[in-house]
């Protein structure tokens, strides 16, 4: 079986390399004029209410007009997340959707999913929004079928995508960026996009980013009431992205990314009695780079094919003064090679097809005495077809995986090999009302990471994948309620999840050992609105609300304290709105999240409650032209209750805080 898929791959990636050189040798003078597609590039906003499954999205005007700060900032807005956080700057940013698990959740930047097959959570903190141009979310499978197979193998997929560069009478553009504020706050970024030729340009972005995160919190212990100031919590931040874009008209679009993330961070320990000190520390290098190539071949067929490079280095230094040898120092290092490469056929004006092989290896070294480099090659292969017209989109795929695992020595677990499948469908019974109804199911299973299988002790070769099923149903409507009020949407899912085999940690005589134990039921209702008003020429109002509802309990055994209960951190009610006015004076958005009560362990009894909080902010913007160049300002008050809500136990989130910043294009 992975013979076939291997020479499969060969076939779609020699049919990419061979076409390449072919038509990069047809001097087209027509390609000498083609400079708009160099010169102009925005990347189109997807249709919210159209798609046959959830779909959320935010670009980067919307990001500016409600001053998001953070891309973590800009998830906590969606519906149907939950974004676990650590406290702190530097604390740890996960997302888990319905309540499946960070595990489930995929994170794909600019079109390449990013890996840790050491956790399997991506921390979304590490991302800046400085150059980003759209972040979308789709819970369960994608209409857009032209996608590598690895989007396929999740239960939802987050993707961030930077902007391309823009030039319109120069043959370059810069960006220059300052933000300071609260807690020592120093964040300068510049980019800088350079027209090569009238096929190729680059771009350049660079950005350091350091503060003491030193925030006062209020602590409580029985009676007694103090307030101090969160320690280790400090972050020193270097990130460094370079481009290259080529449109090479007949011969294709080329993409080439750099990217290094440099990072040192105090983790903010748990404050718990009288002690809020930690002596911990983490350290991150990681370098990747990635190639996309894309190409019409005619109007018929499509190719695609990805390449991508990367290597994560984690070092942690745990500090216990108390305790003879009481340093712990762990060293990991990741490596992925990982290749994709697919074809998009369209036999029908209404019927397309896609076919795409991904083949990628992983890696892991480490200081760890009972983990011996452990390796996983892994084949995912997925055929999709969708039917859509004026009235009817019916998306279907399949997805093919293969693992094999080894370890350098000792004992390896078994190759996994499974086919998955999903099916979504949304349907406009009535053109002149623009309400649609859609329908979606899709499973797939999660292969258990390397901590899962091969932590000191803990570790089980022996683990089965954790298989998810996800069923949706909803209503979509989208249009123009009168003169002023000229746009309108909401949408409404409710959905049922289930996860089988989950993988927990399990006692066994003295110690824990990870296996296939939990299952969890999942039951919600996700509801988006958003509205648009043109109150005049120059002003213009737009609201947002988004609301869930998400029962999601533990059914393992019958006979447990907690069978039936909420799982740890996930709230029953979350929601989420925002109110922004556009005009020719100084622009204000004010945003609001709230979120209900959680548990913090697996019984919902009040010693592991963990309160509900309500998060206001307020952002003020101008710009200014100066010299045909424009200056923007920004300001931003955060937590305007001042509370310091918890949303991970004994984690204290900052109270009030502000920021601004001055952002120059020239």
């Amino acid at each position: 079986m992975m013979k076939v898929r291997t020479f499969l791959f060969t076939i779609l990636s020699f049919s990419i390399t061979c076409y390449v050189p072919l038509h990069a040798q047809i001097n087209d003078s027509l390609n000498a004029k083609r400079l708009s597609e160099v010169e102009v590039s925005a990347h189109i906003k997807p249709s919210v209410s159209r798609s046959t499954t959830p779909l959320q999205v935010i670009d980067n005007t919307e990001i500016e007009r409600i001053g998001v700060l953070s891309v973590s900032d800009a998830v906590r807005r969606f519906s149907g997340v939950t974004v676990k956080d650590y406290g702190g700057i530097g604390g740890m940013k996960t997302v888990s959707i319905r309540g499946m698990g960070a595990q489930h959740t995929a994170v794909s930047y600019d079109g390449v999913t990013m890996s840790n097959v050491q956790s399997g959570q991506i921390d979304i903190g590490r991302f800046s929004l400085d150059n980003v141009s759209m972040i979308s979310l789709t819970i369960g499978q994608s209409d857009n079928i032209f996608q590598p197979a690895r989007s396929y193998a999740s239960a939802g997929l987050l993707e961030v995508v930077t902007e391309n560069p823009v030039f319109a009478s120069k043959s370059y553009g810069a960006n220059i960026q300052l933000k300071t504020g609260s807690y020592g706050l120093f964040n300068p970024t510049i980019y800088y996009a350079q027209r090569l030729n009238g096929k190729f340009s680059l771009s350049l972005n660079s950005g350091w980013e350091r503060a003491d995160g030193r925030y006062k919190f209020t602590y409580k212990n029985a009676e007694q009431t103090e307030e101090r100031k969160r320690r280790n919590s400090d972050v020193d931040i270097w990130r460094t992205e370079l481009n290259l874009y080529g449109n090479m008209g007949k011969a294709g679009e080329l993409k080439f990314k750099v990217n290094y993330y440099d990072s040192e961070r105090g983790l903010p320990g748990s404050v718990i009695l009288y002690r809020d000190d930690n002596n911990e520390r983490v350290w991150n290098r990681d370098l990747f780079s990635q190639l996309y190539y894309k190409n019409s071949l005619s109007d018929k067929v499509d190719i695609k094919g990805q390449l991508k490079f990367s290597r994560n280095y984690y070092k942690y230094i745990s500090i216990n003064n108390n305790v003879e040898d009481g340093r712990q120092e762990d060293r990991i290092t990741q490596y992925e090679y990982y290749a994709s490469a697919g074809v998009l056929y369209r036999p029908h004006q209404y019927f397309t097809l896609s076919l795409f092989e991904d083949i990628f290896q992983n890696r892991l070294n480490s200081n760890f005495a009972d983990v011996d480099k452990p390796k996983r090659l892994s084949s995912l292969t997925a055929l999709a077809v969708q039917f859509s017209n004026k009235h009817l989109t019916i998306t279907g795929s399949l997805l093919a995986t293969y693992v094999d695992e080894s370890v350098k020595s000792g004992e390896s677990p078994d190759d996994k090999k499974k086919i998955t499948s999903s099916l979504s469908i949304s349907y406009l019974p009535f053109v002149q009302t623009n309400l649609r109804v859609r329908a979606s199911y899709k499973k797939i299973f999660r292969v258990p990471t390397f901590n899962d299988m091969y932590y000191i002790r803990m570790g089980n070769i022996n683990l089965k994948p954790e298989y998810a099923t996800q069923y949706n149903i909803g209503l979509t409507w989208a249009g123009k309620l009168s003169e002023t009020f000229d746009f309108f949407s909401i949408s409404l899912d409710g959905y049922k999840n289930k996860v089988d085999d989950k993988i927990v940690p399990f006692p066994t005589m003295n110690i824990f050992k990870m296996r296939n134990y939990g299952k969890v039921d999942m039951t919600g209702l996700d509801l988006n609105t958003r509205l648009h008003a043109s109150l005049s020429r120059d002003i213009s109002l737009d609201v947002t609300g988004n609301y869930s509802y998400q029962k999601v309990i533990d059914i393992t055994d019958k006979d447990s304290k907690n069978y039936k209960d909420q799982i740890p951190y996930t709230p029953r009610h979350y929601g989420s709105g925002s109110v922004s006015l556009e005009n020719p004076w100084v622009n204000i958005a004010y945003t609001v999240i709230i979120s209900g009560k959680r548990y913090a362990l697996d019984q919902n009894i009040t010693e592991n409650e963990i309160e509900s909080y309500t998060d206001h902010s307020i952002s003020l913007n101008k710009s200014f032209l100066m010299r045909n160049n424009n200056l923007r300002l920004q300001f931003n008050l955060i937590n305007l209750a001042n509370k310091n809500y918890q949303i991970v136990q004994y984690y204290p989130m900052p109270g009030r805080s502000f920021t601004i910043s001055a952002n120059y294009n020239f």
